[in-house]
C-alpha cells in the first residue's frame, strides 16, 4: 500500500506555508544575501550534506538488517530512522503477528512523550476489533482516524508495512511544525524503511519456523530411538529354524510393527529355543509419529494377550476388542497377521486381520504359496470374528512376511513393485539355497533397484524372513 497522508478530522486554524517540491526547497540562512552564484553552490553543498546523511541513515539501517539477531532492537530503529529521514518530528511503528492480532511487545515510537502516550493507547486496542476487519484496506481505515486522533493538530503521513503480499504493519511520520513539507523524495525514503522493515519480520517468521522445524527433528529423532529400542534389535533364537528381520521407515517414525514374542517368556536356554514362539507383522495405517504411538500401545496390548496361550484367532479377537476405544479415537485401524510357531512339531498356526498375507517357499514343490486366514482389521468393528489357519514348515522351507510398503512401492515410471515382482524375488532367493539374512538382503537389494537408490520410500516397508534349517529332519507330529 502506498505512502497515504492520514486525512484530518478538523482543519489547522493556523497557517502553513505551501508544501515545497525538490526544486523550490527555500534557501539556507546562510545563503541569503550572497551573490547568485554562491548561493547556488551553498545550495548545492546543503543538499550534497543532506543527501550524505539520508544514505548514512539508510547504509545503518540496512546493516543493521544484515546482522540483526534481535528483532525488538532493529524495530527501535525503525521509528528513529524514519522520522529523520523526512525530517519529521516523530515517528510511530505498528507491527500484527501473522494472524493479524496487534504485536504489542513490538509496538515503537520515536523518542519523546508524545510517541510514548501514542503506545500506550495503541497497547489497549482490542484484538478482536482488529481481527473483525475484512481487509488489510479496513485495518488502515480503523487505525489511521485513530493515529490522528492521539497525535492532534500533527500532520501525519503513513505507509503499510508489506510482507508476503499481506500488511504486517504500519509505519506513520508525523509532525506539527509549520513548513513541514512533505516530498516524492521523502515517500521513497518512507516506502524503502517499510519495506527493509517488512523484510526483518520476514526473516523472524523464517527464523522462528527454522527453530520450530529443529524442535520437532529432535523430538522425531527421540521417537525414532525409542521406537527402534521397541523394535526387536536381533532375532531370537528358536530351535531349527534360522530368522531375519528388517524396518526401513518412510519418516523417522514410522507406523510398521513385527516381534518375536515367547509364549513362555519364564523358560531359559534350551528349553525357551524349543518353545513355542508368537511371530507377528502388523501395520498401523498412516505414517509418522501418530502410527508409531498407535503401534506402541498395539505392541503392549498384544505382548500381554501372548501369555494368556490362546490360539492365534482368540489373540485376534480379544486384542480387537481391547483396541477399539483407543482406534476408534484416532480414526486409525491396523492390520495384523498373528502367528505361532512350534520348533518342536514344525506347525505354525496363524490369524489374519486383514493384513498382507505372507509367502511361504515350498523346497519339495519349488513353488511359492500364500497363507491366509479370514479377518477384519483390527478396531472396524467390535464383534469381529477371525478364521485359524496352521501349516507343517518342512526342511528348507522359507516363510516371508511383508507390509504393503513393499508391494506398493512405486519405481521411476510410477508402476508398484507389487506381489508379483515379490514373489519373483523370493522364489529366486529361496531356489538359490540361501539363508534368512542372504534372502533377506536380497529382497531389499531388488526393492531397491526397482524405486531408485536416491529415492525415499513413500512407505514404510518391513520384512521378517524364516527359514526352516536343512538339517532338520524331525518327522512332523499330528496335526490336531
Amino acid at each position: 500500500m502506498p505512502a497515504a497522508v492520514v486525512p484530518a478530522a478538523p482543519p489547522d486554524p493556523r497557517p502553513t506555508a505551501p508544501a515545497a517540491s525538490e526544486a523550490s526547497l527555500p534557501l539556507p540562512a546562510s545563503a541569503q544575501g550572497l551573490s547568485p552564484g554562491a548561493s547556488v553552490r551553498q545550495l548545492l553543498d546543503s543538499l550534497n550534506r543532506e543527501q550524505r546523511r539520508n544514505q548514512e541513515l539508510l547504509a545503518s539501517l540496512a546493516f543493521a538488517l544484515r546482522s540483526f539477531t534481535n528483532l525488538r532492537r532493529f524495530l527501535e530503529l525503525v521509528p528513529v530512522v524514519a522520522s529523520r529521514l523526512v525530517e519529521a518530528e516523530g515517528s510511530v511503528l505498528v507491527v500484527f503477528h501473522p494472524d493479524g492480532r496487534l504485536w504489542r511487545e513490538q509496538l515503537q515510537g520515536s523518542p519523546g512523550e508524545g510517541c510514548a502516550e501514542v503506545i500506550r493507547q495503541l497497547a489497549v486496542l482490542s484484538d478482536s476489533q482488529l481481527q473483525a476487519q475484512s481487509g488489510d484496506e479496513a485495518v488502515v481505515a480503523l487505525l489511521d482516524p485513530l493515529l490522528h486522533r492521539l497525535l492532534g493538530p500533527a500532520r501525519v503521513i503513513a505507509t503499510s508495512v508489506v510482507v508476503r503480499s499481506r500488511m504486517r504493519g504500519r509505519l506513520y511520520v508525523f509532525s506539527a511544525r509549520r513548513g513541514f513539507s512533505w516530498s516524492e523524495v521523502h515517500r521513497r525514503h518512507l516506502q524503502l524503511v517499510a519495506d527493509l522493515t517488512g523484510v526483518a519480520l520476514e526473516n523472524e517468521l523464517l527464523q522462528e519456523d527454522m527453530r520450530r522445524h529443529e524442535r520437532i527433528d529432535r523430538q522425531l529423532s527421540i521417537g525414532a530411538e525409542i521406537q527402534a529400542q521397541l523394535l526387536p534389535d536381533h532375532c531370537p533364537t528358536i530351535e531349527g529354524v534360522d530368522l531375519a528381520a528388517r524396518c526401513r521407515p518412510a519418516f523417522q517414525v514410522g507406523g510398521d510393527y513385527y516381534d518375536f514374542i515367547p509364549t513362555r517368556p519364564q523358560a531359559i536356554g534350551r528349553r525357551r529355543e524349543r518353545g513355542r514362539w508368537a511371530l507377528v507383522m502388523g501395520d498401523v495405517m498412516g505414517k509418522g509419529v501418530p502410527a508409531g504411538l498407535l503401534m506402541t500401545l498395539l505392541r503392549g496390548m498384544l505382548r500381554a494377550e501372548v501369555l494368556s496361550g490362546l490360539p492365534p484367532d482368540r489373540i485376534l479377537h480379544d486384542l480387537n476388542q481391547l483396541a477399539q476405544e483407543d482406534l476408534a479415537h484416532s480414526h486409525r485401524f491396523v492390520t495384523l497377521f498373528y502367528s505361532d510357531y512350534d520348533p518342536r512339531s514344525r506347525l505354525l498356526r496363524f490369524a489374519n486381520a486383514a493384513h498382507n498375507p505372507p509367502l511361504i517357499w515350498r523346497r519339495q514343490a519349488g513353488s511359492v504359496e500364500r497363507l491366509d486366514a479370514p479377518g477384519l482389521l483390527i478396531g472396524l468393528q467390535s464383534e469381529a470374528e477371525y478364521g485359524c489357519g496352521q501349516a507343517v514348515l518342512e526342511p528348507g522351507d522359507a516363510l516371508l512376511y511383508y507390509t504393503d510398503g513393499v508391494t506398493e512401492a512405486t519405481g521411476l515410471g510410477g508402476e508398484r513393485f507389487d506381489e508379483e515382482r515379490l514373489v519373483g524375488a523370493f522364489q529366486a532367493a529361496s531356489r538359490s539355497g540361501l539363508g534368512a539374512q542372504e534372502i533377506l538382503d536380497q529382497l531389499f537389494a531388488r526393492l531397491d533397484r526397482f524405486v531408485g537408490t536416491d529415492r525415499q520410500l513413500e512407505d514404510d516397508a518391513s520384512m521378517v524372513v524364516l527359514k526352516v534349517r536343512e538339517e532338520v529332519m524331525l518327522p512332523p507330529l499330528p496335526i490336531g
